[in-house]
């Protein structure tokens, strides 16, 4: 399999995978529970949620499972997901970027072991 077969063939890969995780994430978030936290939930039902101290963040765009400024709770809910989604994919993808193996002077760096696996000749 050539090179350009292999890049072509792993964009394919993850341009699916981006945009599945999108779609689940905006959509899928659509029709999830309007009781999303459920450690808060049983707090209210067991009748100690009233004790409980406002958090550092709640004046964040994204605080509750929603987002500032969209009026439709639902819609809301779905921006805040594709955000958490892009945010946490955007993490991950620079620090794979910026922590897998390279070969010192290798031209390719980045394109994988040039020389096959190690050897353990001489134990």
């Amino acid at each position: 399999m050539s090179t350009a077969v292999r890049l072509s063939s792993t964009r394919r890969f993850f341009a699916i995978f981006l945009l599945s995780a999108l779609l689940v994430a905006g959509v899928g978030s659509y029709y999830a529970s309007t009781h999303p936290d459920g450690l808060n939930f049983v707090a209210h039902r067991a009748g100690f949620g009233d004790e409980a101290k406002a958090s550092p963040t709640s004046d964040s765009p994204f605080a509750g499972y929603s987002t500032k400024g969209i009026g439709n709770q639902r819609l809301s809910g779905g921006v805040a997901g594709v955000a958490g989604c892009l945010l946490v994919l955007g993490i991950a993808g620079g620090l794979f970027r910026v922590l897998r193996r390279r070969e010192p002077g290798s031209a390719n760096a980045g394109a994988g072991p040039a020389h096959g696996p190690p050897t353990t000749s001489g134990l």
